[in-house]
């Protein structure tokens, strides 16, 4: 069994590498500063469990704000090859619906309220079905 303690961006890199792809469970975290040690399982966050490839993409991508046309000459290939990685990295994060439809409880708790009238209501739990 490898024993190391990772304290570089290079270690986190190494560590993907020798997961060749397999999920990771991190175990143990400890936080120096506040002399805390918690364990447990920890799933690493969703940009953490991309490749390291991946994870370089992403970088570049946000460091050119988004620009395609930038990451054509930081990689030097085409459009399409970057809006395909772009939708193959897309298809393995999930994403947070930032504006979910509201629960049965939240619609009539918002027409007691008087902040919908019945008719809102009603569409909207129509909506649900």
């Amino acid at each position: 069994m490898l024993n190391k303690t990772l304290k570089s961006a290079a270690d986190w890199q190494d560590l993907l590498r020798i997961a060749e792809g397999l999920p990771l469970v991190i175990e143990r975290v400890r936080l120096p500063k506040r002399n805390l040690v918690i364990e447990g399982e920890f799933t690493p966050p969703e940009l953490a469990r991309l490749s390291l490839e991946d994870q370089v993409f992403i970088v570049a991508f946000v460091r050119s704000h988004g620009s395609i046309k930038e990451m054509e000459q930081i990689f030097g290939v085409s459009y399409p090859t970057i809006k395909a990685r772009l939708n193959r990295i897309a298809g393995q994060l999930e994403f947070v619906d930032t504006n979910p439809s509201p629960s049965r409880a939240e619609i009539l708790e918002r027409l007691k309220n008087g902040e919908i009238t019945a008719a809102d209501a009603i569409r909207e739990l129509e909506a649900l079905k």
